[in-house]
């Protein structure tokens, strides 16, 4: 049986070779983009398959429209893909609040309302398929991306609450972290073979699974990435275990004994 996709940020990039590989696996899709006309290709090809539709995810009323159009040609949202968001580069001292405003915005409250407009459906429908494009710069944050990541690292947070409190509903929720596949996004157009094909070919699997992760990193530098910093945080958080511990109430290092030990009476206290 097909499935329904609704995917933002459709024009281009990750969003734009995933709307082609849906298409392209025989399922139905809801494409949306800032300016349609760069879906009308899709809509020439692909015929009924597809619905494209203008959307700036950041308005609330669209964003409910565009859901409700979506279940009246086809009947029901499988998989929402929150891809659509945008990134400056720039230090933090140097990045104005509106700019700040307007990357958090996007990429943050973008994501937010569209998972809203879809959680009461896919919960009457019982199943449903949230996926979030986040970054590697949701987990790190590299120098000059602050505002990228401060809106990313939210959709993080975001969606691991989401994830419990859908669980119920049989809606699953996916986080996906591209590394240098990012470095498509503006110049895909389609055509090019490669890391953005691969990048779809995966979550179309992800989407199908019974139990899909809730986090994905894409890319060996992503991986590689993510996992030197995550080690090093936690060698952070053990170093700093004793200070930590040393805010516990008395009751409770005496009820446990690790935490007892590391403060003893000839071991200096903080």
């Amino acid at each position: 049986m097909s499935r329904v996709w609704l995917i933002t940020g459709s024009s281009r990039g990750l969003g734009r070779a995933l709307a082609e590989a849906v298409l392209a696996s025989g399922d139905n899709l809801v494409a949306t983009a800032r300016d349609p006309g760069q879906l009308a290709d899709l809509s020439e090809r692909y015929g009924d398959q597809v619905l494209t539709l203008a959307l700036d995810v950041t308005d609330e009323a669209a964003a409910a429209a565009a859901v409700e159009a979506g279940v009246k040609r086809f009947g029901r949202i499988d998989v929402l893909v929150n891809n659509a968001g945008y990134g400056n580069v720039g230090s933090i001292e140097d990045t104005s609040l509106a700019d700040f405003r307007a990357q958090i915005e996007t990429n943050l409250f973008g994501t937010i309302i569209m998972t809203k407009a879809v959680i009461a459906l896919m919960r009457g429908q019982g199943a449903g398929h949230i996926i979030q494009f986040s970054s590697v710069g949701g987990r790190i944050g590299p120098a000059g991306r602050g505002a990228y990541s401060a809106a990313k690292f939210g959709v993080e947070g975001f969606s691991e609450v989401l994830a419990k409190e859908v669980a119920p509903f049989g809606i699953k929720v996916t986080v996906i972290e591209p590394g240098a596949t990012v470095r498509f996004q503006r110049e895909y157009d389609g055509r090019q073979p490669g890391d953005p094909a691969k990048a779809a070919a995966v979550v179309i699997h992800i989407a199908g699974l019974e139990e899909p992760p809730f986090r994905l990193l894409l890319g060996s530098d992503a991986l590689r990435n993510v996992e030197k910093a995550d080690a090093a945080r936690i060698e952070a958080d053990r170093m700093w275990r004793t200070v930590s511990v040393s805010t516990d109430s008395d009751a409770e290092a005496d009820s446990m004994p690790q935490i007892r030990d590391d403060f003893r009476p000839d071991r200096p206290k903080i």
